[in-house]
């Protein structure tokens, strides 16, 4: 699963690592998918911005866009 970033204007592919999803503990694991755990790491890692319309990462790196699931 890779994290959609829009920084100044372009889109970039951040995979998801096991230090991302430190923290999270899952109460079924076996009905969890990936849009799923896209949600959980947007709540974990994004803030909301009225002002904005968007989720913007906590760090500064950018607004959060979605997921990509493989």
């Amino acid at each position: 699963m890779e994290l959609i970033i829009l920084t100044d204007g372009m889109y970039h592919l951040i995979p998801a690592t096991k230090q991302m999803m430190e923290g999270i503990s899952l109460v079924d694991k076996v009905l969890i998918n990936c849009f799923d755990l896209c949600d959980i790491l947007r709540l974990k890692w994004t803030t909301y911005s009225e002002l904005l319309n968007a989720h913007v990462m906590h760090d500064g790196s950018g607004d959060f866009m979605g997921c990509v699931c493989k």
